[in-house]
């Protein structure tokens, strides 16, 4: 539907073609416009041709590290780093690192658009969190940083993100300016403001996760180059010591690039439960519909990202499918941010051309699985002389560029009963939305098809 109206209106002036192609084969890129406009299909197409005509006037699908001028990656005005209690990531605009620069504005907003789109590209469909910190910021510094960044940023968190809006320590005088900046906004996005203060803002984020100035307790200080990102490391392994099939000084970090990545497709599953089914079944605790296969280069990856856990035995371990789609062997390796809570069996190994593993995942002991938690799983494809061992493997390692390195990110969700989170009435209801849902989504696709 939404590719037909594109082409009605001569989408070859309007937009750039690759974002055009994506909605013929995205189904999270639909579902976060149709979700956004509440399912109100002439809504949805009239964002869909707004956020595309920005796109292409910013460059997006060009855009990368090496485009955005050095200078504001130093200043430090914004960055990516650590997560909300909901296991968002939490984008930083520190207001008083804002200069007034009328020359620099377009620059200004192209630097935002770059970590808005690397974060998009590396964790499509996945909520983010803004945080607007006013702190120690002077009023035309304010001003100036709500005009013009405010409703850019909405434009993208709207069709992309759809996550909340922190407005940390605004000044009381400020009221009469937000009246203003206010009526550019859409009521959705009015609705995902908070305003917060140092007294309650760990109603959203956790202490480890704040400076300390917010009264947190996380010591991170913003430093250009490289560019922040999760630190994953080695898994434990089942005798409780770190895997040492890897190198110790393997240097292969996971970092926030933004290089083309190839297509992928994404199919949808909704979970229902069934009548009767009240003691065993399970509900997915977060507003992510689970989904199924992440298609990569390399590896076929489910599930494609998240993995779930529960408070039952039977729940602490999820398995990981990959299957090799190349001619050839595949080495890979999976990171975690929590290695203390995990066990990672096999963490290091290669599986052959055209075949499947399974990877398991075991929470460890009486732990429990936090949505802040991460996976990294790292490919890269060996050649036919290569071997398989633990030895071959950390040379192997040692000796791939980065450029030939699959990587693929799975966060960790928390599962709960059924029985204590929903009433018979509310799960005939969740039903009969979800249904409601497919249809839409069909609709959307048979207009643009």
């Amino acid at each position: 539907l939404a590719v037909c109206y594109l082409n009605s209106i001569n989408s070859s002036d309007k937009y750039d073609s690759r974002d055009v192609d994506r909605l013929w084969k995205d189904d999270v890129l639909v579902d976060g416009y149709l979700e956004w406009r509440h399912f109100e299909v002439e809504d949805t197409l009239k964002m869909i041709d707004e956020s595309l005509q920005w796109r292409k006037e910013f460059k997006l699908n060009d855009i990368n590290e090496s485009s955005v001028q050095k200078s504001l990656f130093e200043s430090g005005m914004h960055y990516l780093h650590g997560y909300d209690k909901e296991g968002n990531k939490l984008f930083w605009f520190r207001v008083k690192l804002h200069v007034k620069d009328v020359k620099m504005l377009t620059e200004k907003k192209r630097y935002v658009a770059f970590w808005l789109e690397s974060y998009a590209r590396r964790e499509p469909g996945i909520p983010l969190t803004v945080i607007f910190d006013m702190s120690e910021a002077g009023l035309s510094c304010i001003v100036r940083c709500l005009e013009c960044q405010m409703n850019h940023v909405m434009i993208y968190v709207s069709y992309l993100i759809s996550g909340k809006m922190l407005m940390y320590e605004m000044p009381w005088i400020m009221n009469a300016a937000w009246k203003i900046v206010k009526n550019m906004l859409s009521q959705d996005a009015i609705d995902k403001l908070k305003f917060v203060s140092k007294s309650d803002i760990q109603n959203y984020v956790d202490r480890e996760n704040l400076p300390s100035y917010m009264g947190g307790t996380d010591p991170f200080k913003f430093s250009y180059p490289p560019l922040p990102d999760d630190v994953f490391q080695n898994p434990i392994s089942e005798t409780g010591q770190e895997d040492d099939t890897e190198s110790k000084d393997d240097d292969l970090e996971a970092k926030d690039t933004l290089e083309p990545s190839s297509p992928t497709l994404r199919t949808r599953n909704v979970y229902l439960a069934q009548d009767g089914d009240n003691d065993g079944s399970i509900r997915w605790k977060g507003s992510r519909r689970p989904t199924v296969t992440f298609k990569g280069t390399l590896l076929y990856i489910s599930p494609d990202d998240e993995l779930c856990f529960g408070h039952r035995e039977g729940e602490k371990r999820c398995p990981i499918m990959l299957n090799n789609v190349t001619k050839n062997q595949v080495a890979f390796k999976v990171r975690t941010t929590a290695p203390e809570k995990y066990r990672v069996k096999p963490s290091n190994s290669s599986c052959g051309a055209g075949k499947s593993m399974e990877i398991t995942v075991s929470l460890h002991g009486g732990s429990l699985c936090s949505p802040q938690d991460r996976f990294l799983i790292m490919a890269a494809e060996m050649e036919p002389c290569s071997g398989g061992g633990s030895t071959d493997l950390a040379q192997f390692w040692k000796g791939v560029p980065k450029a030939k390195i699959m990587e693929h990110r799975l966060r960790c969700r928390m599962l709960e009963s059924i029985k204590s989170a929903l009433s018979p009435v509310t799960d005939r209801s969740h039903k009969m939305e979800t249904n409601s849902y497919q249809d839409m989504h069909t609709m959307v696709s048979c207009d643009l098809g």
